[in-house]
């Protein structure tokens, strides 16, 4: 990898509801986490705040509370346990104080937060942040946008459709899809199964992935973590059997190998889905993908070999479009081949990370006479 021109002193905020480690909570965290990789193989010296337990985690001073369930069938990707918010508001504050005394220790903040808070530090911290867009609008972020307002920030989105989303509420940003580390994401064999992965959660609707595969008699594995203990018990749980697995959370390497042996993967989101990593991922294994068109799927899917869209919650078309996709696979073996070939050029990260450094070394300007002068690589 050739290293920066110009290195960047770089705060990198991640969402703090799950750690950044292996197996990767969901694909914001993993987009983060190859985030960290990245810049500091580009040479950039990154500090992570991010919740206690991630890796690359160095200072403790910007560790953030995990939360913490009494019971494990609590845990949830919706809600929080008692006291939480008040902590990681705490947490938040006290972190902004640290950043007026040292706000010379950074150029640029790359904000990937679901909190407000540092979205307001451009303007109470005084230092440049570039917040990243991963989910629809939500109220809290819509109004930290508003204080930032006239501040050293720029929003970047992952997708067309969320930029859009934000657009409508007042919110304008550059679009930045996420990349896949092509090297990690390799070429697999294929096989005979199907395939989804992804945080098991009424939004993803991985119940909807066992349907199709039960319309045309296919064999599916699911993988992921439980985000929703009662939706698991009691939408998915029941659907499981000799024709359909779960297989857990994996780690990466794991992943990449069960995706990469399958006949298809399918993608069910019913929400509107930012952009849906798991949709590149399987792509760049060159696996094909079926699935419903909502949100940013279809730019990740456009212009690709391999994939099919049907509309959201049809079952049926699913299932008959991922049946299409699994035999044309089996008679042209090279489909997986150019399937890669074509996820490899839209979707890898070096792609996509040069345009985001190119942002947030433009954002960091402001800061450039408060630095040191730029070391050249």
């Amino acid at each position: 990898m050739t290293r920066a021109l110009n290195r960047m002193r770089v705060l990198v905020v991640a969402p703090s509801r799950y750690p950044l480690r292996q197996p990767h909570a969901g694909g914001l965290e993993a987009t983060v986490w190859d985030r960290v990789r990245w810049l500091r193989d580009r040479g950039h010296e990154v500090t992570l705040c991010a919740a206690e337990g991630s890796d690359f985690l160095e200072d403790s001073a910007y560790a953030l509370p995990a939360p913490e369930w009494s019971r494990v069938e609590d845990a949830s990707d919706t809600g929080y346990p008692e006291g939480y918010a008040a902590a990681t508001d705490a947490a938040h504050a006290a972190l902004l104080e640290r950043l007026r005394d040292e706000r010379h220790r950074f150029d640029v903040i790359d904000n990937h937060s679901l909190h407000p808070a540092p979205i307001r530090w451009s303007r109470d911290a005084g230092i440049p942040v570039v917040t990243t867009l991963h989910t629809p609008p939500l109220e809290p972020l819509l109004e930290a946008a508003a204080y930032a307002r006239g501040s050293a920030h720029r929003f970047v989105a992952v997708s067309q459709a969320t930029a859009r989303a934000w657009s409508v509420e007042g919110v304008d940003a550059f679009v930045f899809p996420n990349g896949i580390d092509t090297d990690r994401w390799t070429r697999g064999p294929g096989g005979s199964r199907w395939v989804w992965s992804g945080r098991i959660v009424p939004e993803k609707a991985p119940h909807l992935a066992i349907e199709a595969a039960r319309v045309v008699d296919a064999e599916i594995v699911v993988a992921g973590r439980i985000g929703d203990v009662d939706y698991f018990q009691q939408e998915v749980a029941p659907r499981l059997g000799d024709r359909a697995r779960y297989v857990g959370a994996l780690h990466q390497p794991d992943l990449c190998r069960l995706v990469g042996a399958s006949a298809v993967a399918l993608v069910t989101p019913m929400w509107e889905e930012p952009f849906g990593l798991v949709i590149a991922e399987a792509l760049t294994t060159g696996t094909p993908v079926a699935a419903f068109d909502i949100g940013g799927v279809s730019e990740v899917l456009a212009g690709m070999p391999g994939t099919a869209a049907v509309m959201p919650g049809d079952v049926t078309a699913l299932a008959h479009a991922a049946r299409d996709l699994a035999a044309q696979g089996q008679r042209e073996p090279l489909t997986r081949v150019w399937t890669r070939r074509a996820a490899v050029r839209e979707h890898a990260l070096s792609r996509r990370y040069r345009d985001v450094e190119r942002v947030l070394a433009h954002t960091a300007q402001p800061a450039a006479e408060r630095r040191v002068p730029a070391v050249s690589w």
